[in-house]
């Protein structure tokens, strides 16, 4: 085995376990330039074995999910999270009362919504931001921040929620297999719990990456979702969806 190939072998072992990595921080952990990494990455995404985007890479082929960094998944599949967002919205009326998730397809979501006449609660200081821009009513739950993801977890959070009637939730996930959405945190998993609790319907949104994968923590079942608004393609990898959810829309 040469040292490129051994190189890039551990490279794709890395981004498996992290879901994602910065070019710097693959160098950095490869003992490797910047310059080697890129050329790298540029060969194996050639082979198809992995996703480049801006600033680093993604793993291709999904093992147990795991969260990459904030500025990798703003990046990835973008033009796939814009369309499931304005799908989305259009399942929000004028005057309603929703609850958005954290994540980069919910901030989507909130840059369409802000300019309604709606009151929007935000688990997520970027979504809280987004929305702010507009004319929507904008609440924050409490709770702690996870520092580089933005997100609000913890007690306060949950407690926060349990006194919230809204008409809908809009929920992320890390995963999605037959069975359940799961999330690579409990803490994570938990917020978004209560935030179903509050909710007359919730309906999943998530682009193909995320199906056919199970992280760490149970979030609902599948049979506990009004709707999954999600990418097309995704029914091959999860022959269970149509079956077990009552509405489903792919974009």
């Amino acid at each position: 085995m040469t040292l490129a190939h051994a190189r890039r072998q551990k490279l794709l072992e890395l981004l498996q376990a992290e879901g994602g990595l910065r070019t710097a921080e693959l160098a950095q952990r490869l003992g490797a330039s910047e310059a080697t990494v890129r050329r790298d990455l540029a060969e194996l995404e050639r082979q198809g074995r992995l996703k480049r985007v801006h600033g680093g890479a993604l793993p291709l082929q999904p093992g147990p999910a795991v969260e990459p960094p904030y500025e990798l998944k703003a990046r990835a599949r973008v033009r796939a999270k814009a369309r499931i967002a304005l799908a989305a919205s259009r399942l929000v009326r004028d005057g309603a009362t929703v609850i958005l998730d954290s994540g980069t397809t919910l901030l989507a979501l909130a840059r369409i919504l802000r300019e309604r006449r709606i009151t929007a609660l935000a688990l997520d200081l970027k979504v809280a931001d987004a929305l702010a821009r507009g004319r929507a009513e904008v609440w924050l739950v409490g709770g702690r921040v996870r520092n580089g993801l933005f997100s609000l977890v913890g007690p306060w959070a949950e407690r926060g929620l349990a006194d919230v009637h809204a008409d809908a939730f809009f929920m992320g996930a890390d995963a999605v297999d037959g069975v359940a959405v799961t999330n690579a945190t409990f803490e994570e998993a938990a917020v978004k719990q209560a935030a179903a609790a509050a909710a007359a319907k919730t309906y999943l949104l998530a682009d193909r990456s995320k199906f056919g994968r199970r992280a760490l923590a149970r979030v609902l079942p599948l049979e506990a979702l009004d709707g999954v608004v999600g990418e097309r393609g995704v029914e091959a990898e999860l022959p269970e969806l149509r079956e077990k959810v009552g509405f489903v829309e792919l974009v």
